[in-house]
C-alpha cells in the first residue's frame, strides 16, 4: 500500500488549486468558510462554473464526458475544492443518479439526461425515503402502475434534501407486490413540474427548511424514464447508495473545518487550555484515520485491485467526525454560540453583539443540522451490521 503521492500527481494538485484559486467567487468561499447561508444561486453557480469546465461530473469517463481521472485525481480535486472554501457539489444529479444511468440507462436516456447534469443546468432531488421506509428502503410503498405507455404513480417521498428546488426526480417506486419486497422495486426518473407533483417543506431543528415531502398524486410519468428493467430497481438503487455513503463520508471538508476549529479556539482564547486542545487532537486524530482509510481504498484502486468493500464504514466515521466537529465549536464559542433568532439572521443579522465575532453566528445552526447525519444514508446502527456482515464476516 503507497500512500504517497507521486510528483506528477502533486504537478495535478497544484493545476487544480490554480483553477479553483481563480474562477471560485470570493463571497461564496467566504459564505462557506465561515458556514453562512448558500442560496441555490450559490450551489448552482458553482456547479455552472464546474459544468463549463467539465469538471461537475469530474468522477465520469470520457466517454460520458467526463474527464476520465483516476480514483487518486478525483481524491485531490475533492479536496482543493473543500480547502478553497468552495461549496459541496449537490450530489444528487453528478454524484448519484448520473452513474445508475450511465451503469444501467439506454443510449437515448444517456443522450436525454447526461448533458444537463454535467452542465449544472438541471437539479435533481433523490426520492427515496418513505415515512416508515429510511433504512429499510425495501418497504417503499409508493406505487406505480404500467397503464399502456405511461406509469401512474401515487405515494409519498420524505426528507427529500433541496426538493423545492428540485426539476426532475429519481425514485424508487413499487410495480409488483408479489415475492420478496426487494424484488418488486423499479427505478423511475419523474419531472417534478408534472401535474400532480408537490413539493412541502418540512422545517428542522435549525430553522431551515433543507428537507422536504414530495407527494405523487396520480403523476403520469413516460414509461421511457424507467431505468433498465421493471422490477429491477434495488440492484440499481445499491449501486447509487454506494456513491452516497462514500460521498457521506466528506473528508475533505472535515479537514477543512478542523482548521476553522482551531480558528475559533484561538479567537476564543481556549485554544492553550490543556484540556481543550486533548479534544482538538483526538479529533485530528481521528481525521487523519478517515484520511488513511480512503487513500487504502484508492491505493487499492489505483493498483487494480478490489476496491475495499467499506462505503458504510466511511459513512460511520465521517458523520460522527462532523457531529464532533461541530460541538467542539459551541464548546469552544461557549455562550456566544447560543443566539440563534431565525427571524434575525434572515433580516440580515449576522450575530454582530458585544464579544461576539462573525464566525460564531451560524454555530448553532450548524450543530443543529448536523445531528442527523447519522441518521441520513442509512442510519449507523444499521450500517454497523452491514459492516460486520460484508467485511468481518
Amino acid at each position: 500500500m503507497d500512500l504517497a503521492f507521486t510528483p506528477e500527481e502533486q504537478t495535478f494538485r497544484e493545476e487544480i488549486r490554480s483553477w479553483v484559486r481563480a474562477n471560485l467567487p470570493a463571497d461564496i468561499s467566504h459564505k462557506v468558510h465561515n458556514a453562512l447561508r448558500l442560496s441555490r444561486d450559490d450551489m448552482q453557480g458553482w456547479a455552472k462554473i464546474l459544468g463549463k469546465k467539465g469538471w461537475l461530473g469530474h468522477a465520469w469517463p470520457k466517454e460520458f464526458g467526463g474527464p476520465g481521472w483516476n480514483a487518486v485525481q478525483k481524491h485531490l480535486f475533492e479536496e482543493e475544492c473543500a480547502l478553497a472554501g468552495a461549496p459541496r457539489v449537490v450530489p444528487f444529479g453528478p454524484v448519484m443518479v448520473a452513474p445508475v444511468i450511465m451503469a444501467f440507462g439506454n443510449a437515448e436516456q444517456q443522450k436525454r439526461f447526461l448533458p444537463g447534469i454535467a452542465s449544472g443546468e438541471v437539479w435533481w432531488s433523490q426520492g427515496y425515503s418513505e415515512p416508515g421506509s429510511g433504512s429499510d428502503l425495501a418497504s417503499v410503498k409508493c406505487r406505480a402502475e404500467r397503464q399502456g405507455d405511461h406509469y401512474i404513480v401515487n405515494g409519498q417521498k420524505t426528507w427529500t434534501t433541496l426538493g423545492q428546488y428540485g426539476e426532475w426526480i429519481f425514485c424508487l417506486v413499487r410495480t409488483s407486490t408479489e415475492g420478496k419486497p426487494q424484488t418488486g422495486i423499479s427505478f423511475l426518473l419523474i419531472d417534478m413540474k408534472s401535474p400532480g407533483v408537490t413539493v412541502r417543506p418540512i422545517v428542522l431543528l435549525d430553522g431551515e427548511a433543507e428537507v422536504n415531502e414530495v407527494w405523487f398524486d396520480n403523476v403520469k410519468v413516460p414509461a421511457e424514464n424507467l431505468i433498465g428493467e421493471e422490477n429491477k430497481g434495488w440492484t440499481y438503487a445499491k449501486h447509487l447508495l454506494s456513491h452516497e455513503r462514500t460521498n457521506i463520508a466528506d473528508v475533505n471538508r472535515a479537514k477543512r473545518e478542523l482548521e476553522r476549529l482551531k480558528r475559533i479556539a484561538k479567537a476564543e482564547n481556549v485554544y492553550d487550555d490543556t484540556r481543550f486542545r486533548d479534544e482538538i487532537a483526538k479529533l485530528e486524530v481521528d481525521v487523519v484515520a478517515l484520511e488513511m482509510l480512503v487513500l487504502r481504498v484508492l491505493s487499492a484502486e489505483k493498483s487494480g485491485k478490489n476496491s475495499l468493500d467499506i462505503a458504510g464504514l466511511l459513512k460511520i466515521r465521517g458523520s460522527e467526525i462532523q457531529q464532533r466537529y461541530s460541538e467542539l465549536m459551541m464548546l469552544a464559542a461557549g455562550p456566544y454560540s447560543l443566539p440563534f433568532i431565525e427571524e434575525a439572521m434572515e433580516a440580515g443579522w449576522q450575530g454582530d453583539f458585544p464579544g461576539g465575532v462573525l464566525s460564531n453566528a451560524p454555530l448553532a445552526s450548524t450543530y443543529f443540522n448536523l445531528r442527523k447525519t447519522t441518521i441520513y444514508g442509512g442510519s449507523n446502527e444499521v450500517q454497523r451490521n452491514i459492516v460486520a456482515q460484508t467485511v468481518l464476516g
